[in-house]
């Protein structure tokens, strides 16, 4: 194995990846990151709590205005538009169940 390097270099085996492991202590930047961190563990909770108010607000008041202006076709597909975002929004883990779904259908093997 040449110094410095993280391949081995026999000739019988394939290139194999050493693990290089420190037994230092963490670098400064690392535990700077670890310690004095945001904590965004709510912040997906805090979001949907401030903008979905403002969603469904928007969302009827649009919908108010094609009713009264007789847009019965531009309300459908506002309305059907209005209802994928707001799952979406509301139901984030929905497009991993969706997309496994159609792996699935497609044959793909999703276990992990």
């Amino acid at each position: 194995m040449v110094p410095g390097s993280i391949y081995s270099s026999d000739m019988d085996t394939l290139p194999t990846l050493w693990v290089l492991a420190d037994t230092g202590p963490a670098p400064a930047y690392l535990s700077l990151a670890d310690s004095s961190g945001v904590d965004t563990g709510g912040l997906a909770e805090f979001l949907r709590g401030f903008f979905g108010p403002i969603f469904l607000v928007i969302v009827s008041i649009v919908a108010i205005f094609f009713l009264f202006t007789r847009e019965i076709t531009r309300f459908m597909q506002f309305l059907i538009l209005a209802i994928f975002i707001a799952i979406v929004f509301y139901v984030p883990s929905i497009i991993e169940v969706i997309a496994v779904a159609l792996a699935r259908a497609m044959g793909v093997n999703t276990t992990q």
